[in-house]
C-alpha cells in the first residue's frame, strides 16, 4: 500500500490515528517555517560577529529569507492546488531542511544570505500546505477544530522559538538554530508520507505564473537592495537596483492583469474593504518587523541583556496573543472589526512608544516588560478582527487567494521595514557594536513605528466597515496569532 494511501482526502476524522498525525505534520510544517522567521533576530550579533558582517549584512541575512518567501508563497499554494498539495509540502521540507544545513556551515556572510534565500524558497512550498493539508484531508465536521488547533499550537510554537534560539545562540551557537531545523524537517516529511493523504484542486486553472514570481521577486529585490546600499549612502549601484525593481514591479501588475492564471489577481482589489484591511496590514506588519528586527538587537548590543533574556523579552507579546486572540475574535464578529482595528494600533504604538526608554543600563522589569504587554495588548485586538475582514470581504471561492495575498502583503512589509527604518535611523556599518549609536538610531526607528501604527489607525477609523448585523454564528476563521504573518488558507472547496 501506498503511503497516505490509507486515509481518503476530505474523510479523515480528527479523532483517528490519521487525523492525529496530519495535524501533527502540518503544525510541525508551518512551525519550522515560521519559527526560524523571528529565531534569526535573536542570533544577529552573535553571527555578525563571528562572520565579520556588517549591518547591512545582517538586514539581508533577515531579508534574504524574507524576500524569497514574500515573492514566491502565492506561486507556492498554486503549485500545490496543481501537482499535489502533499508533494509540495513535502519537497518543501526537504528543501528548507537542505538550506538550513547550507546556512549552518555558511563560512562568510554571502554565502548565509544566499542559502537564507534558498531557505525562502522551501518556506514558499510549505507555508501555504499547512491549512491546505488540513482543509482537503480532514472531514468537514472537524475542520475548525483542527483549525483552531493548529492556530494554538502554532502560537505555542511562536513563543517557544526565541526561547530556544537564546538558549542555542547562548550554548552551542548560533549555527544550531539552523540545524534544529533538519530534525524537525525529517518528522513533517516521514509522517507526512505516512499518513497525509494526496490531494489536488481539480478545479484549477492549467498553468502556472511564473513570470509573475519571477517580476515580482526582481521588483521587491531591486527596491530592497537599493534601500538597504542606501545605508552606507546613495551610488550609482543604489539607482540601477532601484529603476531595475520600479520597472519589474510596473511589468508584474500589467502581467497579473493580462494573464488567465495569474499569481495575484489583480481584480480582487476591487474590494474596498480588502484594499482597505491589506493597508491596515501593511502598516501593521511594517512596525512589527522594525520592532522585532531592532529590540532584539538594542537589548543586546546597547542593554547588554544575553541572548536568552534578549529572546524571551518578546515572550509576552506571543502569550497575551494566545490569550486573548479566540475572544477579541469573537467580539469582532459579533459587533464589528472596525473598532479593534481602529484602537489596537494606537494601543500597539502606545508600547512602541514606551520602549525609547530601552538603552544602556535598562532593566527588563521596569523598562521592558511594561512596553511589551502594552504592545501585545495592541497586536490582540488587531490580528483576529483583521484577518478575518481579509477573508470576509473576499468570495468565498477566493479564500485561499485572499488570505495568501494578505500573507505576502505582511511579509513585503516587513521585508521593506527591516530595509528602510535602519536608513531613516542612520543605522549602519558596525553601529550595532556600538552602544550609544544604536540607541540612538533606534529610538528615532521607534518613534517611525509609532507613526505608521497611529497612520493604521487612521486608514481603519476612515475604511473599514463594519457588515450590517446578522444572525450569530461560529466564525470558521481561525484566531490565528503568530507574529510573523497572518495564516495562508485553503481555498474552500
Amino acid at each position: 500500500m501506498a503511503p497516505g494511501a490509507s486515509a481518503t482526502p476530505g474523510r479523515v476524522r480528527l479523532a483517528d490515528r490519521h487525523g492525529r498525525l496530519i495535524l501533527l505534520a502540518t503544525v510541525l510544517g508551518s512551525a519550522v517555517a515560521g519559527i526560524d522567521a523571528t529565531v534569526v533576530n535573536v542570533a544577529l550579533p552573535a553571527l555578525g560577529a563571528d562572520l565579520g558582517a556588517s549591518f547591512e549584512d545582517l538586514q539581508w541575512t533577515l531579508n534574504g529569507y524574507t524576500l524569497t518567501l514574500a515573492s514566491l508563497i502565492l506561486l507556492g499554494g498554486a503549485l500545490g492546488d496543481r501537482v499535489g498539495r502533499r508533494r509540495v509540502f513535502v519537497i518543501g521540507a526537504c528543501w528548507f531542511a537542505l538550506a538550513s544545513a547550507l546556512c549552518a556551515v555558511s563560512v562568510n556572510v554571502e554565502m548565509l544570505v544566499a542559502a537564507r534565500m534558498l531557505q525562502g524558497i522551501g518556506g514558499a512550498l510549505l507555508t501555504p500546505g499547512s491549512l491546505a493539508l488540513i482543509s482537503a484531508s480532514l472531514h468537514p465536521d472537524d475542520r475548525a477544530k483542527a483549525v483552531g488547533a493548529w492556530s494554538g499550537f502554532g502560537g505555542i510554537a511562536t513563543a517557544i522559538g526565541p526561547f530556544l534560539g537564546g538558549w542555542l545562540v547562548e550554548g552551542p551557537g548560533w549555527r544550531w538554530i539552523f540545524l534544529i531545523n533538519l530534525p524537525l524537517a525529517a518528522v513533517v516529511v516521514a509522517v507526512t508520507l505516512r499518513s497525509v493523504p494526496e490531494s489536488h484542486d481539480t478545479g484549477a486553472k492549467r498553468g502556472l505564473d511564473i513570470t509573475g514570481g519571477a517580476l515580482g521577486a526582481i521588483g521587491l529585490g531591486g527596491i530592497t537592495f537599493a534601500l538597504i546600499s542606501a545605508g552606507d549612502g546613495w551610488s550609482s549601484t543604489s539607482t540601477l537596483a532601484v529603476v531595475i525593481g520600479v520597472i519589474a514591479s510596473a511589468a508584474f501588475v500589467v502581467t497579473e492583469r493580462r494573464s488567465s492564471h495569474p499569481m495575484l489577481p489583480t481584480d480582487i482589489f476591487a474590494n474596498r474593504q480588502f484594499t482597505s484591511a491589506n493597508l491596515v496590514t501593511a502598516t501593521v506588519y511594517t512596525a512589527l518587523g522594525g520592532v522585532f528586527f531592532l529590540l532584539v538587537v538594542q537589548l543586546q548590543a546597547s542593554a547588554g541583556f544575553s541572548p536568552l533574556l534578549a529572546g524571551t523579552a518578546l515572550l509576552p507579546v506571543t502569550l497575551i496573543m494566545l490569550a486573548c486572540s479566540a475572544r477579541v475574535g469573537a467580539w469582532s464578529a459579533r459587533i464589528g472589526p472596525k473598532r479593534f482595528m481602529s484602537i489596537g494600533p494606537l494601543v500597539a504604538a502606545a508600547g512602541v512608544l514606551l520602549l525609547l526608554r530601552v538603552g544602556p543600563g535598562s532593566s527588563y522589569v521596569t523598562d521592558v516588560l511594561p512596553a511589551v504587554i502594552v504592545f501585545g495588548l495592541g497586536l490582540s485586538l488587531i490580528v483576529a478582527p483583521l484577518t478575518a475582514t481579509v477573508l470576509a470581504a473576499a468570495e468565498t471561492r477566493h479564500a485561499g487567494v485572499a488570505s495568501g495575498v494578505n500573507n505576502a502583503i505582511a511579509r513585503a512589509a516587513q521585508l521593506l521595514a527591516v530595509a528602510v527604518l535602519p536608513v531613516i535611523a542612520g543605522i549602519s556599518g558596525d553601529d550595532y557594536q556600538n552602544a550609544d549609536a544604536f540607541t540612538s538610531g533606534f529610538r528615532i526607528a521607534m518613534l517611525v513605528c509609532a507613526g505608521i501604527l497611529v497612520l493604521g489607525a487612521v486608514v481603519a477609523m476612515l475604511m473599514i466597515r463594519d457588515p450590517r448585523p446578522t444572525p450569530a454564528r461560529r466564525p470558521e476563521q481561525p484566531h490565528h496569532c503568530a507574529i510573523e504573518g497572518p495564516p495562508v488558507q485553503a481555498e474552500h472547496d
